[in-house]
């Protein structure tokens, strides 16, 4: 077995499925077994530290909530600074923001306005690619800073709801990277 097959087999072995949450029909993947375990959080900070490595990212954005969890280690660990992506109303002073479509309605993005500049190559982090919604506006709102996107690296990748397909134009050949693919 190799290394990456290793730390994608104890990875997934720290994922629980909950079924039914948060409605019925829906098979949630909660990540906080993994968290609350030393090794497995340790081999994933890694793991996604190496993409940012592999990339040339001198930033990681994390998306609110639990990319905030992943991306701040792993830019740690990488040398780099974090960037939060927050919901519309959470940072203080200027802001850029970026609207996008949910399955249910529209939410809203935002980055402080000074954080991101013309200089930077941001990797965006977060743990599940599901849609797309959210990391597709993130994208775009990485470039409106005028930044360079260096790629998208997450935990999980749920294939068969098609976020990828979704989110290659917004890439412009940036990498996407899942460590896991359900």
């Amino acid at each position: 077995m190799t290394e990456l097959t290793d730390i994608r087999a104890l990875l997934l072995s720290r994922i629980r499925d909950v079924a039914d949450y948060p409605e019925p029909g829906v098979m949630f993947k909660d990540i906080t077994p993994l968290l609350a375990d030393p090794s497995a959080f340790t081999a994933l900070t890694d793991a996604l530290a190496e993409i940012v490595e592999r990339t040339g990212a001198t930033k990681v954005v994390g998306l609110e909530a639990r990319g905030f969890i992943l991306g701040a280690p792993v830019a740690v660990r990488a040398g780099v600074g974090f960037i939060p992506v927050r919901k519309a109303g959470k940072l203080p002073g200027a802001t850029l923001s970026q609207a996008y479509d949910l399955e249910y309605g529209s939410a809203e993005i935002e980055v402080h306005a000074e954080d991101l500049t013309e200089v930077d190559r941001v990797l965006v982090v977060d743990d599940v690619l599901a849609t797309g919604g959210t990391a597709e506006a993130s994208l775009e709102l990485i470039r409106r800073a005028g930044a360079e996107v260096a790629g998208l690296a997450v935990l999980m990748e749920l294939a068969f709801l098609n976020g990828r397909t979704r989110l290659e134009p917004a890439l412009a050949g940036a990498p996407l990277e899942a460590l896991l693919t359900v």
